[in-house]
């Protein structure tokens, strides 16, 4: 398994004044134990770096997430930040990411974030309608929402993103509009937009399991979703992911690391990470992750050890819905020419109506169109079927070994990107 050379850094802060009804990621609303936590995170850090020092390469994007990583001061962060860089190596050019809830921050927090090494914030904003804000049960008003953009601005962040969720129960394509609209007038760098999804073990589940709320069908979701496309293309930005729309030169480095499956170090609970070629992942419950960093120096809770062939299937999952498979990687790091596997098994009018084949001058990338990304999951797991089909025997006969776990389990799909 060949390494590239980017390399990242993910940090799970799991404290959050009220956690909202959709969301499945591990945080919890008793703020008591802050400070035994960062303290606890800096000896997983001093560990983990101790462990991997001859293997990690300077890191180029370090991303704070959560939680509500803002709910820590900017003296709890900048701590961190100088642990990292006294511990690990940090490109000096790395992209420093926090997420951030509108109603968690001020101009003196967010100026002492900067101080402290952060150059990218990431505001959970959600939506500008304020009973949408009130059923997703988060704590800002879109007016706070806007707010905390100018005030980011203020600030000095120069590169900022906005998250919002469409397809929720009874959202009209009116107040998506609206919402798109005014995302776009914040003319921020970065936009995430994810369709709402009804995680198991969320309030939200809950709801939707006692007949309290209704999911949109899937022909409005799909119409929603088309808008997002439309409007933010006719805005500048570029989706370079399912979710994610840049600005040129604006795409998270972060995101990229993840979907093109590249290596990255993880640290906190629930956190996961991936280093030669193996994935981890820590346990999700502070209780457990303080009493293992005590005992073991690290939150570590299990591992799994990634064969070539499903480190093949999983590079070509993620970067068919991201921003394409590359010939020219697929080819130095598997052998296969990708592109003349897909021409030759994959139905022609797929490739037509929902791929597109762009030759650059050392390279050729085949990704999803607009119509692709719109089912991409039916699409990915196509392709998925073809490398099997066509590589399975071959592989299997060099003693490459099967794994029944499916594909889109990937722990890699279970962690934020913004």
């Amino acid at each position: 398994m060949r390494p590239h050379p980017d390399f990242g850094i993910y940090l799970h802060i799991p404290f959050c004044e009220k956690k909202c009804v959709y969301c499945d990621f591990y945080s919890l609303e008793n703020m008591d134990h802050k400070d035994v936590f960062v303290t606890l995170l800096i000896e997983e850090i001093i560990a983990i770096a101790k462990k991997y020092s001859p293997d990690v390469r300077p890191a180029t994007s370090v991303f704070f997430g959560g939680g509500t990583p803002s709910l820590l001061s900017p003296v709890q962060i900048s701590t961190i930040m100088e642990t990292l860089h006294d511990q690990l190596p940090i490109h000096p050019d790395a992209e420093i990411t926090m997420e951030c809830n509108p109603g968690t921050i001020s101009i003196e927090s967010l100026r002492g974030y900067k101080n402290a090494g952060i150059n990218r914030l990431s505001f959970g904003i959600q939506s500008f309608n304020q009973e949408e804000l009130d059923f997703l049960q988060r704590i800002h008003s879109p007016e706070e929402g806007k707010e905390a953009v100018r005030i980011a601005r203020a600030a000095g962040f120069d590169n900022v993103n906005i998250d919002i969720i469409f397809a929720l129960p009874n959202q009209t394509i009116e107040s998506w509009r609206s919402t798109l609209e005014q995302a776009i007038a914040l003319n921020t760098e970065h936009i995430s937009a994810y369709s709402l999804i009804f995680e198991e073990k969320t309030p939200l589940f809950a709801m939707l399991q006692k007949g309290l709320v209704k999911p949109q069908d899937e022909e409005r979701d799909a119409e929603l979703y088309a808008l997002t496309i439309d409007e933010l293309s006719k805005a500048g930005f570029v989706q370079y992911e399912v979710s994610n729309f840049a600005k040129p030169g604006f795409a998270c480095t972060h995101n990229r690391t993840y979907w093109q499956a590249k290596e990255y170090l993880a640290f906190g609970p629930s956190a996961h990470g991936f280093v030669n070629g193996a994935r981890y992942w820590n346990y999700r419950n502070l209780k457990r992750y303080f009493e293992a960093v005590r005992v073991h120096g690290t939150g570590e809770a299990s591992r799994e050890v990634l064969t070539d062939h499903n480190y093949l299937y999983e590079s070509a999952f993620l970067a068919i819905r991201s921003e394409g498979l590359s010939k020219r990687r697929f080819l130095a790091d598997f052998g296969i020419d990708i592109q003349a596997v897909l021409i030759d098994h994959l139905d022609a009018d797929i490739l037509a109506e929902f791929l597109q084949v762009v030759e650059l001058q050392e390279d050729t990338i085949i990704s999803l169109n607009a119509s692709g990304f719109a089912i991409c999951d039916e699409i990915s797991i196509r392709i998925i079927g073809i490398l099997e089909e066509v590589l399975g025997s071959e592989w299997d006969a060099k003693g490459y070994e099967e794994d029944d776990d499916s594909i889109i389990d990937l722990p890699i799909l279970q962690e934020k990107t913004r």
